[in-house]
């Protein structure tokens, strides 16, 4: 739980020097939820100053609005006094450097397993019904991090809350806020960073390219991917490099770049290594290139897709309930660019039960414009 007077930090993280680009952000997320009008710049600018010195409370309404803003909650009403120093929840600063203090290889440990099991929840259950706690899981991550003091544990923390914090950005990205789910990518970037480990700034930069996708930027997703992909070349296991080409052939077929997407697969084929890496946070395997692949030919309206896809629909671990639902959804693009209407509803159906079982509404929005679509081409 943040409150106001963690602004400061939390606007350093995002790159943004002042408070204007702040009072910019809070307009726009005033307008996106329908809240009005705010104040004129002076007095915000004023009421910012205020509630980064404590001197001013958090309305319920301002502490949405920062809470959209940033993609995490904030305590409504007023932090403590200097004196006594308290932060919002009434743990003074003495309390969570003494909780920091315990942070060890063991505690980073199960951490780390938490966010496993997170992972594991997610796949079969959905993000509806795991991103609560997985950002708990954030939180408190965060918070010991931000009070360790500065040594091996503190960086190996970074290195796990990154990720965790990809996590949740990517659960964010199904249940369809593309703004929450940028704004934990941040977090993971910026603790990636201090981690220094170049896998996992990597992959966490690269995935952050997919709320660029759903928001229709799929241009500057190719953008975002080829720059974490060429700034890893050669430094990173085979597996994440195998991953980068095939995240950027996904980016460049949505852009509608059927020439570079395929040559960005084959670059994935050539670099999918035979033994497993050990990447905690990434599961690819010949199978899943395939879906992948599948995916990015379906895209591209190729009707080779369909291979691809159904042998990868008898290869697919039951579990991955989410993947399962986009193959199938996959698979009915491309029989409808086929002009096999019959299979491309089969598929439909499929994917909408599969969504549905995970509570995905990103992969039911996609299902959604598929279903309009084969109307609308029957309907001609």
């Amino acid at each position: 739980m943040m409150d106001a007077t963690d602004l400061p930090r939390l606007c350093d993280q995002r790159g943004w020097k002042n408070r204007a680009r702040l009072m910019l952000e809070l307009r726009a997320a005033a307008r996106r939820t329908n809240r009005g009008l705010l104040p004129d710049d002076t007095s915000l600018k004023r009421m910012i100053r205020e509630w980064v010195h404590g001197r001013r409370g958090l309305s319920p309404e301002y502490a949405d609005l920062f809470a959209e803003v940033f993609g995490v909650p904030f305590a409504i009403g007023r932090p403590g006094t200097a004196t006594a120093a308290p932060t919002a929840d009434g743990t003074d600063l003495v309390d969570r450097l003494s909780a920091a203090a315990t942070l060890d290889a063991s505690l980073i440990a199960l951490l780390e397993t938490q966010t496993d099991s997170f992972r594991a929840l997610d796949r079969q259950l959905g993000a509806a019904r795991t991103l609560q706690q997985t950002e708990a899981h954030v939180d408190q991550m965060t918070d010991l991090w931000r009070y360790a003091l500065p040594g091996t544990h503190r960086a190996t923390l970074a290195a796990a809350l990154a990720e965790a914090s990809a996590l949740a950005g990517w659960q964010a990205l199904d249940i369809g806020d593309s703004h929450k789910a940028w704004s934990h990518h941040e977090t993971a970037k910026s603790a990636a960073r201090e981690s220094g480990d170049r896998s996992i700034i990597a992959h966490v930069t690269a995935q952050q390219a997919y709320a660029l996708l759903d928001s229709g930027r799929a241009s500057d997703a190719v953008a975002l991917v080829r720059h974490a992909r060429t700034e890893a070349d050669g430094r990173v296991p085979a597996t994440l490099r195998s991953w980068l080409w095939a995240a950027e052939a996904e980016a460049l077929a949505a852009c509608g770049a059927a020439g570079p997407a395929q040559d960005a697969l084959d670059e994935a084929g050539r670099a999918l290594p035979t033994q497993d890496d050990g990447l905690p946070f990434l599961f690819l395997n010949d199978v899943h290139l395939a879906r992948w692949r599948g995916h990015c030919l379906a895209r591209l309206g190729k009707t080779e897709a369909i291979q691809e896809l159904t042998e990868s629909v008898e290869h697919l671990d039951p579990t991955f309930t989410r993947a399962a639902a986009g193959l199938r959804c996959d698979l009915a693009l491309a029989y409808s660019v086929r002009g096999q209407h019959d299979e491309a509803r089969t598929e439909a159906r499929a994917a909408e039960a599969l969504a549905a079982r995970a509570s995905s509404a990103r992969q039911r929005r996609r299902i959604a414009q598929l279903v309009m679509s084969g109307e609308g081409q029957s309907g001609r």
